[in-house]
């Protein structure tokens, strides 16, 4: 039997809900972090594909402070630990929507922590509004907000649709190798690769492993090894470890006896201006 993780993940603590269909364009999910007031345990940031712009209250002495932040894709896993009580709402980007609502390829956010209002996309001129909107107030003025200060264009809607078919095809039970993946959408591998950077902020390849890794912690609690890697795509377990261990730090029974990295600071904010 595999014990269930120690270790606090953003997966265990946040509700989500998928995005309306008026937003599906820009958005794929909303999730929502209640303030975290427990802070000893640290906190893991497990690899995630999706940019994010999170609307954050941090809460001390003279009240809460409300940040509007940009999280680009996260490559390897960190570890933290809060110094203050916290709480978010989270706006996952839907893939190849970073050019239009942010106005940078998505490649410049990757594994970088940024404030909404320093990128030139139009939707920075929103993170004054947004911070100050409770979690059910998010949705219905972004779908006001956004259809008339995002111009329809055609070659990022084709991009978008794309790139929705590659991730779902990569998010199969039996994924396809990165060639045939491009021949199944009538592109060669490099614009593949070309969509993928701009769009989504890591290769075809790199999406895949960060989509197995997520599939091994979202069903360790009670699946052997042997038939988890073999369920996952991976050649055999011990590929399994070695991918699980590259991208999260410790391998996969370590990470779930809660034996992990020491805490790190959080990521300093990069400046776009």
């Amino acid at each position: 039997m595999i014990t269930l993780p120690r270790v606090v993940t953003a997966d265990l603590v946040e509700t989500s809900e998928p995005a309306p269909e008026s937003l599906r364009p820009w958005l794929v999910e909303l999730g929502r972090i209640p303030t975290v007031l427990d802070l000893s345990e640290p906190f893991a940031h497990i690899p995630q594909t999706a940019t994010t712009i999170v609307l954050r209250a941090e809460h001390g002495d003279a009240g809460a402070t409300r940040a509007a932040l940009v999280v680009g894709p996260q490559t390897k896993a960190s570890y933290s630990r809060a110094s203050k009580p916290a709480g978010c709402v989270r706006l996952r980007l839907a893939p190849g929507a970073v050019p239009a609502l942010l106005g940078v390829p998505a490649a410049d956010l990757t594994d970088r922590v940024a404030r909404l209002d320093d990128l030139p996309g139009p939707v920075a001129h929103l993170a004054a509004e947004l911070i100050e909107l409770e979690h059910d107030e998010v949705v219905p003025y972004l779908e006001n907000e956004l259809p008339r200060r995002i111009p329809d264009d055609p070659a990022q809607r084709a991009h978008r649709r794309l790139l929705a078919t590659a991730v779902a095809t990569i998010a199969a039970a039996h994924p396809l190798p990165v060639p045939e993946l491009a021949t199944r959408l009538s592109v060669s591998e490099r614009q593949l690769r070309n969509l993928f950077t701009t769009g989504i902020g890591v290769s075809p390849k790199h999406f895949a492993r960060i989509d197995r890794v997520r599939r091994v912690l979202s069903r360790a609690e009670d699946t052997p090894w042997a038939d988890l890697a073999a369920g996952t795509g991976y050649y055999d377990q011990s590929h399994m470890t070695a991918d699980f261990r590259s991208l999260m730090g410790v391998p996969p029974t370590s990470f779930l006896r809660g034996e992990v990295p020491a805490p790190s600071p959080c990521r300093a904010l990069t400046r776009f201006r």
